[in-house]
């Protein structure tokens, strides 16, 4: 079943019936409708409530369809990055692209990176600091948090997400999680701390939502 919208896109439809009184929507990665509807409702009741919810259908497809564009770019301090396929050799930037073997070598790259460029910004970042305690340093992908100072176990993990970011925004984090090991919560003196150390703060929250 294929429903045209408005603006002229065709949406090819996938419906699945199911015992309930109510109809959802969604779009997947492959771009199609995804349609969950209750047994007794019709194919022609279906597209007119498609039609009835075609904004938010559509505003769907598009958040889904940007995805996928941003999935074939490489992300790399604060860069996209065209992902290009060459027969052999090392991984080379140039432009607006990257060139690669396969997404496994520039997997191994970017893990490369992050635990050279986070141990040099650490270190950096170190000294706005006196007393801090001897900590170790850890590294690991994370979806609710930028970064985690453990004062009991003295760790710090960083998201390696971060590479992704402006390198300003990876100090960021860093000096905030080096901030907890003197304040342990987001008190006052806390944020007194962070801005001596990174004036700029605010702003570098914001653009993390931090």
């Amino acid at each position: 079943m294929i429903y045209q919208a408005s603006n002229g896109l065709e949406l090819e439809i996938v419906l699945n019936r199911k015992n309930n009184k109510n109809i959802y929507f969604r779009i997947k990665e492959d771009l199609k409708l995804y349609v969950n509807a209750p047994l007794f409702l019709s194919k022609d009741s279906i597209l007119k409530l498609i039609q009835e919810n075609e904004e938010n259908i559509l505003k769907m497809y598009n958040k889904m369809a940007n995805k996928a564009i941003e999935n074939d770019k490489f992300w790399y301090l604060g860069k996209s990055y065209i992902i290009n396929f060459i027969d052999s050799g090392d991984i080379f930037f140039k432009d607006e692209n990257v060139y690669t073997i396969s997404l496994e070598q520039l997997d191994k790259f970017y893990q490369s990176q992050v635990i050279k460029i986070f141990t040099q910004e650490v270190e950096i970042a170190k000294k706005c600091f006196s007393k801090l305690p001897e900590f170790t340093l850890k590294f690991r992908k994370m979806r609710t948090r930028w970064g985690v100072c453990n004062t009991f176990k003295k760790t710090i993990t960083l998201n390696t997400e971060l590479l992704k970011k402006d390198i300003e925004l990876l100090d960021y984090v860093i000096i905030h999680e080096l901030c907890h090991f003197f304040e342990g919560n987001h008190s006052k003196n806390f944020w007194k701390l962070v801005e001596q150390a990174y004036p700029n703060y605010k702003e570098a929250r914001k653009k993390l939502r931090y």
